[in-house]
């Protein structure tokens, strides 16, 4: 299985399925980068998670199924994709398992629960865990995924020192922070999880 991080949230995922999360500012000029997905998930409606220009990108409508909560589900509803719609603390199976883990905010005004936004565990020949814009919440508790896809750029996220208490919580294999470096936050944010975490951390350059 290949992880490769496009900055900010986005990753492209290569297993039995070519799989896509949170594609925004998607530099699509190599021609590794445009062959299309399988399934592209979307966590929540932010532009710069739910970008229909990025997302039309990746996908082809005789071929890629978006995975959205509803409110995306109607900024992407041009593409003429097929779509499953999602809801945070369900599991689903449609050709790939995953389930959704709520994603929100704790204190901040950003990312509300009441929007049932969300995070995806998603079982590949390795579990991938993409928390999604949120704060360390208890519904992360004992999750244990293989790969951690962690924001660490704080803010609308969770910051560095949450990140942290989160990896104890979720006690994954092994981390990758994202959520820096186009927004808020910078890749000393990445550095100083790697140096504290009590989990493998990985720090992905970003690029296609």
């Amino acid at each position: 299985m290949r992880i490769r991080f496009l900055g900010h949230a986005s990753f492209i995922i290569e297993d039995k399925f070519r799989i896509a999360i949170d594609p925004y500012d998607i530099k699509a000029k190599s021609s590794d980068l445009q062959e299309k997905c399988d399934f592209i998930f979307i966590t929540h409606a932010h532009y710069d998670h739910c970008s229909p220009e990025d997302i039309s990108k990746l996908s082809d409508p005789a071929k890629t199924v978006i995975i959205a909560t509803p409110d995306c589900a109607e900024k992407v509803a041009s593409l003429a994709c097929e779509i499953l719609e999602v809801v945070p603390g369900r599991e689903y199976n449609r050709g790939i398992s995953f389930k959704t883990i709520p994603a929100y905010n704790i204190g901040k005004p950003f990312h509300p629960k009441e929007n049932n936004w969300v995070g995806y565990l998603i079982f590949l020949a390795e579990s991938v865990y993409h928390c999604g814009d949120t704060d360390l919440i208890p519904e992360m508790k004992g999750l244990k995924p293989d790969i951690l896809l962690i924001p660490v750029g704080g803010t609308y996220t969770m910051n560095t020192k949450e990140a942290l208490k989160a990896i104890e919580l979720i006690t994954p294999g092994k981390v990758i922070p994202m959520h820096y470096g186009k927004i808020v936050g910078d890749r000393k944010d990445a550095e100083f999880l790697k140096s504290n975490s009590k989990a493998p951390v990985e720090i992905l350059d970003p690029g296609p």
